[in-house]
């Protein structure tokens, strides 16, 4: 079994109000979770308007599929207009038994 992990630190340029950010950070936490069927949570930055930071997580039986989950959703933040990603941070952990 293997664990991904990915961290993305964003900004949000436009927003103006943690109520703009939440609509924005919602938005991105369910177009993610609906298209790769993974954990997804802000984890840091709550109180900023036009900062937060995204916390992914996900279980998969191969090492290589693991891999390129990761590297679809990293690829799904760099491409997205709305935000810029400013750190990003994944592992992947093996729990063989």
């Amino acid at each position: 079994m293997f664990v991904g992990t990915i961290r993305v630190e964003l900004l949000i340029p436009g927003c103006k109000s943690l109520k703009e950010k939440r609509r924005v950070v919602n938005s991105i936490k369910n177009k993610i979770k609906t298209r790769y069927n993974v954990s997804i949570a802000e984890v840091d930055f709550q109180d900023k308007w036009q900062r937060t930071a995204i916390g992914v997580s996900f279980v998969n039986n191969r090492q290589k599929d693991t891999e390129i989950l990761c590297q679809k959703i990293l690829e799904f933040f760099f491409e997205n207009g709305d935000f810029v990603v400013l750190n990003n941070k994944n592992s992947i952990i093996s729990m063989k038994g």
